[in-house]
């Protein structure tokens, strides 16, 4: 029961704990209950609401950056993985496998924002062997919601 009470608040948060009720099958009082508990246990971390930024007129820089690291005795990739995720800059985190270690999502004002974020801070970083910045152009699903369905694009197309 707690599993569907979870998807079915990371689909809709907003909903009351009575619609959450309602869609599970099962009492108000149970999925109040789960929700206390999931939130205490911080299985449930935050509530979350996806925002189309480029309809909302926002001029972001965001870019994915892999990061290959030198991992430390007795504490692995989680030092400097925690010195990586408390710059403000970085929005997400992900240890990965692969050519790389970390994967960073991390957002600028500018791309010179970002640049300089990565030569200044992360690449400096004891540990850091190297990195590789991605731009994103266009973000099109974000979280399971489609945030440029066909069509929306008002771009001139390319023509050579």
């Amino acid at each position: 029961m707690n599993r569907k009470v979870y998807e079915i608040l990371e689909n809709d948060a907003r909903l009351t704990p009575e619609q959450v009720a309602t869609q599970a099958g099962v009492s108000e009082a149970e999925v109040r209950k789960v929700i206390a508990q999931a939130e205490k246990d911080k299985v449930i971390v935050r509530y979350k609401t996806v925002i189309n930024w480029e309809k909302a007129g926002d001029d972001r820089v965001w870019a994915i950056i892999e990061v290959r690291v030198q991992p430390r005795k007795d504490v692995g990739f989680d030092a400097l993985a925690e010195r990586i995720y408390r710059f403000p800059q970085v929005r997400t985190l992900h240890l990965v496998s692969g050519a790389y270690d970390l994967l960073a999502f991390v957002v600028g004002q500018t791309v010179q924002e970002v640049g300089l974020f990565v030569s200044q801070k992360l690449a400096p970083l004891d540990g850091v062997q190297g990195t590789t910045t991605h731009f994103l152009l266009r973000r099109y699903k974000e979280d399971g919601e489609i945030l440029s369905p066909g069509g929306d694009d008002k771009r001139q197309p390319l023509s050579i």
